[in-house]
């Protein structure tokens, strides 16, 4: 695919995230247990990536999980940590406001990930245009939070 469809797919994935955010509080509030309310959000993902690697016919190349190093575990712990917080976060500060310090979140540590070369395809060293575009999104968070 081209990068254009690339770009247009991520935006519509963080597009999603307010929506998924939402959803996951009511069912968080409905059965009064954001963790169980995050531990089904989980459950249903997974059942609807099986459905897609059946319909799809998927492969895999399990002999390459023995290589993985053990770090690469923790994905889905930061998965169930993320998810669970905002449960939490979105009916008590509000959708804006939660996914604005999650986008200044990303923005702070994708940049350092980059800069450092760590997990990343590309390296970009940290420059005066990227502090000032972290400024500007936090500059946004705050100015939600205040009015």
């Amino acid at each position: 695919m081209n990068k254009l469809l690339w770009m247009l797919l991520a935006l519509l994935a963080g597009a999603m995230l307010p929506l998924q955010g939402g959803l996951n509080a009511k069912l968080g509030k409905a059965i009064e247990s954001p963790v169980y309310a995050s531990m089904i959000s989980f459950v249903i993902g997974a059942v609807a990536l099986v459905v897609y690697i059946i319909l799809t016919k998927q492969s895999v190349q399990l002999e390459g999980i023995k290589d993985a190093p053990a770090y690469v575990w923790l994905a889905g712990a930061l998965g169930a940590f993320y998810v669970t917080v905002v449960i939490l976060a979105f009916p008590k500060i509000g959708p804006a406001l939660t996914f604005g310090l999650i986008v200044t979140g990303q923005m702070l540590i994708a940049i350092i990930l980059e800069h450092f070369n760590v997990m990343v395809a590309q390296h970009h060293p940290i420059t005066l245009w990227r502090i000032i575009g972290i400024t500007l999104i936090l500059t946004g968070v705050i100015v939600i939070r205040k009015f």
